[in-house]
């Protein structure tokens, strides 16, 4: 299994750098983790985002889609596309530190 250093830790990731381990996140990894993605800086609404994914990660297992996103996160489709433009769902959750969401190709 891959494994790189995000903010002086080691993490194991999948081939796509994706945890595969989410309790090994933190919330010092996510600056590092956005830069990585081409996010400067993390606003707000990023950390809304962020811990939505979490939370919705450990209560059921995945993360949301996009559309779940948009409905119950309290960021909009439009915003979540202007905060992470290259796909919200799956650069969210590589930056939340969790798994790939389903229905994410």
């Amino acid at each position: 299994m891959p494994t790189k250093t995000v903010a002086g830790t080691t993490v194991e990731v999948n081939d796509e750098g994706f945890f595969t381990d989410p309790s090994q996140w933190t919330e010092e990894m996510a600056p590092e983790l956005a830069e990585a993605e081409g996010i400067d800086t993390l606003t707000d609404p990023h950390w809304t985002v962020i811990r939505f994914m979490r939370q919705e990660f450990e209560e059921k297992g995945t993360g949301p889609t996009v559309r779940a996103l948009g409905k119950t996160s309290g960021v909009t489709v439009k915003e979540l596309y202007q905060l992470f433009p290259k796909g919200p769902a799956k650069i969210a959750a590589r930056v939340a530190g969790i798994p790939k969401p389903r229905g994410c190709i």
